[in-house]
């Protein structure tokens, strides 16, 4: 409990928040909440008051990770800990904490230039339950594997794994992908509890994020987002199939924001032990459909 223990929210700058805002509700499933901020949404996935907020913008990316640690002492442990590693953060404002819904938070970026927040005593509405923004079968897992895992850029796996170690996570390359220029792709996964990983690092695009994996706890509800987006402009940019490492059925669409989410269920617990794979179980076949308006940077 002394570094890192969840992905707890993400921020978001999006574009269209109106249509995020469909998007969010109608395909994902999730619960929008309008707290009268102007250029502001909340999405919640469980008790939080919010695991995702939408703020309005014109980036379409990652506006911040919020990175959980366990409490005040711990807090100011990481401060420690970075200011002795000579990284460069900021601690924010009582104002700017309240506003992030949370008790402490500071601010500051990875190797690669990924906007972090790091924080501790999220608001929990227990009194608020769930509340879909339509019909799912089951409901999100979160509990103590955070809000799910992203694939964020990065500008060498080196530096980034030496990052994260230095904030409590481990983890190592977990595939070495054959490609067809002969030579052979790595990806690096990070983990902090008891999802596989939270963090992952492979080939970069223009955005900070390639991917945020939501999971649930109910097979039904993947097939069911499945054709919901199907009968959508949203493409489906990786077909269903089983990851290796982490052993989650999947698959991946595409945002108004035009990078993806992936939707899965089914994923092991941690291991805690390195091992790397060459190829997904099955599926997972990429495409390159696209539909109005849309490009994958």
């Amino acid at each position: 409990m002394d570094g890192i223990t969840e992905l707890g929210y993400v921020r978001f700058d999006v574009s269209d928040l109106s249509e995020w805002q469909g998007f969010a509700s109608s395909i994902l499933g999730l619960e929008v909440v309008d707290e009268g901020e102007p250029g502001k949404l909340y999405l919640r996935t469980d008790s939080w008051h919010h695991r995702i907020v939408l703020e309005q913008g014109s980036k379409d990316d990652l506006a911040a990770a919020g990175l959980r640690v366990a409490g005040a002492e711990e807090f100011a442990d990481m401060q420690q800990r970075l200011q002795a590693a000579g990284v460069k953060y900021e601690v924010n404002s009582r104002e700017q904490a309240e506003q992030c819904r949370v008790l402490e938070v500071m601010s500051l970026s990875d190797p690669a230039g990924n906007p972090l927040e790091i924080f501790h005593g999220p608001e929990i509405e227990t009194h608020k339950p769930f509340y879909p923004g339509r019909r799912m079968h089951g409901r999100y897992l979160t509990g103590d594997g955070g809000l799910g895992h992203m694939i964020l850029r990065n500008r060498g796996l080196d530096d980034i794994f030496q990052f994260y170690r230095l904030l409590g996570m481990r983890g190592g390359i977990e595939y070495k992908i054959p490609t067809p220029d002969g030579n052979v792709g790595e990806m690096l996964f990070m983990h902090c509890n008891s999802r596989d990983h939270t963090l992952a690092f492979g080939p970069s695009s223009g955005k900070h994020i390639n991917h945020l994996m939501l999971e649930v706890d109910n097979l039904d509800d993947v097939f069911m987002t499945y054709d919901l987006v199907q009968a959508s402009n949203y493409p489906i940019m990786i077909s269903p199939g089983r990851h290796a490492n982490d052993q989650m059925f999947s698959f991946y669409f595409a945002t108004p924001s035009r990078w993806l989410v992936e939707i899965g269920w089914g994923a092991r617990p941690a291991t805690h032990q390195s091992e790397y794979y060459t190829r997904d179980t099955y599926g997972h076949e990429m495409s390159k459909k696209l539909g109005p308006g849309m490009s994958i940077d």
